[in-house]
């Protein structure tokens, strides 16, 4: 008996060890909340639409909202959540992946900002403005030193141009993932700067809720490639919003 229990405190000690060592990644999203008042969107329902209000919000407390649909996920754990010193950003998060070592972090900006998380976003593909965040004597690294950067919401850049610090400052290939509608083509020139590889953006029209980023996540976590990647974004958008796989496999692209 003595052995067997031997046998099962080692074997939790490598998990536990092996978990440990395993190497850190990390993800920053950058939520521009709905905002009906300061954004070229078709309006939706006021509660949903208030680009000031997180608690609410379409892209953030609602029910497909990164908040929500994360924290409600049996793979994802709200760990923290942080104030930020930047004024733009209502709402910061931390999330911690319950079987990697995986961390993200998520931002909800101020609706009223959505060019400035647009910059904000875009630089971080170019490895600028990296965040560290502290948690378990770890200083976690976000913004333009994460290994997955994301933007979910309107597509500002169908309305306005932006400028900013856009030259790679490094080789690093960090990858994107871009949930806002058309953001292929309105994305690709910035990109065509940064150097950041388009793991998964859009060709059409579409719903930037959670499940799609998500899924997307998933993938990327267990090294999939980037095909199977977009696979798992389309069967995840199609199960949602009953679109048919076909079509979500065109909205849903990866590469340039």
């Amino acid at each position: 008996m003595k052995n067997i229990l031997l046998a099962i405190f080692c074997l939790l000690s490598i998990n536990k060890y092996s978990e440990q060592e395993k190497p850190i990644k990390t993800v920053h999203v950058f939520v521009a909340l709905c905002d009906n008042e300061n954004q070229g969107i078709v309006p939706v329902p006021s509660k949903i639409g208030n680009g000031q209000d997180p608690k609410n919000n379409l892209y953030w407390g609602a029910l497909y909202g990164v908040k929500t649909h994360f924290k409600n996920s049996k793979d994802w754990s709200l760990i923290k959540t942080i104030t930020s010193d930047n004024p733009n950003i209502l709402e910061r998060l931390l999330f911690k992946h319950k079987t990697s070592n995986t961390y993200m972090l998520a931002d909800a900006y101020d609706g009223k900002y959505i060019k400035q998380t647009t910059i904000d976003f875009i630089e971080a593909t170019a490895g600028k403005n990296p965040i560290s965040v502290s948690y378990n004597e770890t200083e976690l690294q976000f913004g333009g030193k994460s290994s997955l950067l994301s933007y979910v919401g309107h597509d500002g850049l169908m309305e306005f141009n932006v400028e900013g610090n856009f030259s790679p400052i490094n080789n690093i290939k960090r990858d994107a993932i871009v949930l806002a509608c058309i953001s292929k083509s309105y994305f690709k020139p910035y990109f065509e700067k940064t150097k950041v590889n388009p793991l998964i953006w859009t060709t059409g029209l579409m719903a930037p809720e959670a499940y799609t980023l998500k899924s997307a996540i998933d993938g990327w976590i267990l090294d999939e490639t980037d095909g199977q990647v977009k696979e798992r974004a389309a069967q995840a958008y199609h199960k949602y919003q009953k679109c048919g796989i076909n079509g979500a496999r065109r909205l849903l692209v990866t590469g340039n």
